[in-house]
């Protein structure tokens, strides 16, 4: 029985060696980088803003939510229904979509980037890096004083910045899929390689644990 335990304690502690050198690397990238930095937030800047949903003439009576943004320093309605989401300027006239040059001005506004050119994203593929947003988007190519270059995405409607991302964005989401083992779109963590590798390296600890006192219990006594 003991042959047995030490000879899969091996193989096991084999297999999940090679992850759990991914699990430690990855983590210690994670602890040396600012998750702020990683989403750009040290490069966006924040102006005063104020208005009031009385300053618009929009029935929100259906409204299930109501967001107050602004437009290219025009403020903006986006009512939310049951059927769709609705960008309305104050006389209640919905927003046309902004222009590529607009959205450049969006980041030259927003941010402490030089955009430099905007590019239409209308289609997803797996691991996008702007999953979860909804399309389509303008991605603003842009640098920082360093000539670093960020791609920023922004709401051709309301003129939002939905994620700023940058080739630190990018390593951190490369290692978040060898983090959680979702190497295509590294956002789910509830997948069967995550779970079985879990399990391995929790037989391995426990096998290991069982040789060392089982080692040291046969050890002869002087």
């Amino acid at each position: 029985m003991r042959r047995f335990i030490r000879n899969s304690h091996k193989y096991v502690s084999l297999a999940v060696s090679i992850q759990l050198l991914l699990w430690t690397v990855s983590g210690l990238f994670f602890a040396f980088n600012k998750i702020q930095e990683v989403r750009g937030e040290h490069v966006m800047t924040r102006g005063v803003f104020a208005a009031n949903v009385s300053d618009f003439a929009v029935d929100v009576s259906e409204a299930k939510s109501i967001r107050i943004l602004s437009r290219l320093d025009s403020p903006i309605l986006i009512l939310t229904t049951a059927e769709e989401t609705l960008y309305l300027d104050q006389n209640g006239a919905s927003l046309p979509q902004l222009s590529s040059d607009e959205a450049m001005a969006v980041v030259a506004s927003q941010t402490r980037l030089q955009p430099l050119r905007a590019e239409t994203v209308t289609e997803v593929a797996p691991g996008d890096e702007f999953r979860g947003r909804p399309l389509p988007l303008y991605r603003v190519i842009g640098e920082d004083q360093d000539e670093t270059v960020f791609n920023v995405y922004v709401n051709p409607f309301s003129g939002e910045i939905t994620a700023v991302r940058s080739t630190q964005w990018r390593i951190w989401d490369f290692m978040w899929g060898l983090h959680i083992m979702d190497w295509q779109e590294r956002d789910n963590i509830d997948n069967l390689p995550m779970k079985l590798f879990s399990i391995l390296a929790l037989i391995s600890a426990i096998s290991g644990i069982w040789l060392f006192f089982a080692s040291w219990k046969s050890r002869p006594r002087s």
